[in-house]
C-alpha cells in the first residue's frame, strides 16, 4: 500500500514492501491486472495516466507491461517508495517520471486515465475528497479513475466482523497472527476507514459519473468512475 506514513521513510520496511500486498489483500495480481483493463478500456494506445501513491511500483510495472505505449506520471509521498518504484520498474522507467508529494505535484495533464490503489483509506475525509477532485481536474472528459482501497460499513458490529475477516485472510497467507492483530489494532487507531456508500459519494462529488463497483475482496473494494 502506498502511503505517507512515517513506516514507509524506514528503508527496511521498504524493502520488504512487495511482499505485504499479495498477504493482505485478496486476489491482489488480478485486481492490477483489472485495472489495467478498466484502464484501456477508454485510454488511447498512446495514453497518458496518472498513477495516484505510485511508490513500490507494482502497479506500474503491470501497467507498462500490458501497455507498451502508454507513458506514466506517479505521484507517492515517500522518496523511499519512489527509489524502490525506480528499482522494481528497471528499463520501464524510461515511460515513468515520478514525482514525490501529494497530488498537488501531479502534472496539469490533461491525462486520458488515472489510478489510485490502495492509499485513499490513508486520507481524512475532506482530503480526500479534495484529491479526488484534483484527480478530476486533470483528468480528459470522459477518462476513466480506478480507486480500491479499505471500505468496510460503519456499525460497530459489522466493522469489527470484517476486520476479523482481514485478520484470517493474513494469516492464511503465513502472517504471524500477532502481527496480524497488531496490523488490526493500528488500521482501526490510525485509519479514516469509510463505508462503501461514503466512498461512492466521494467519487461523484469529486466530479466522477457513472461509479461502479467491480471488486471486493473482503475489507477491500474497488471502483471505476469517469470524469464527468
Amino acid at each position: 500500500m502506498n502511503k505517507p506514513t512515517d513506516a514507509f521513510a524506514d528503508p527496511q520496511a521498504v524493502a520488504q514492501y512487495a511482499e505485504g500486498p499479495p498477504r493482505l489483500v485478496p486476489g491482489f495480481a488480478d485486481l492490477q491486472r483489472m485495472t489495467a483493463l478498466l484502464l484501456a478500456e477508454r485510454a488511447p494506445l498512446d495514453a497518458r495516466v496518472l498513477v495516484v501513491g505510485a511508490g513500490g511500483g507494482l502497479e506500474l510495472k503491470v501497467f507498462a507491461e500490458r501497455q507498451p505505449s502508454w507513458q506514466f506520471d506517479g505521484v507517492d509521498p515517500s522518496t523511499e517508495m519512489l527509489k524502490l518504484a525506480e528499482a522494481t520498474l528497471g528499463p520501464l522507467m524510461s515511460r515513468v517520471r515520478l514525482h514525490p508529494g501529494y497530488i498537488d505535484v501531479a502534472p496539469e495533464g490533461p491525462f486520458d486515465a488515472a489510478s489510485c490503489l490502495l492509499t485513499l483509506h490513508f486520507v481524512p475525509p475532506e482530503e480526500r475528497l479534495r484529491t479526488v477532485r484534483e484527480i478530476r481536474r486533470r483528468l480528459k472528459p470522459g477518462a476513466p479513475l480506478v480507486v480500491a482501497h479499505l471500505s468496510v460499513p460503519q456499525g460497530e458490529a459489522e466493522r469489527a466482523l470484517w476486520m476479523s475477516r482481514y485478520v484470517s485472510f493474513a494469516v492464511s497467507s503465513g502472517v504471524d497472527r500477532d502481527k496480524a492483530e497488531k496490523a488490526r489494532t493500528a488500521i482501526a487507531a490510525q485509519l479514516p476507514i469509510l463505508s462503501p456508500e461514503q466512498d461512492e459519494a466521494i467519487l461523484r462529488e469529486g466530479g466522477f459519473t457513472d461509479v461502479s463497483l467491480f471488486y471486493v475482496g473482503f475489507t477491500f473494494r474497488g471502483w471505476v468512475a469517469y470524469a464527468g
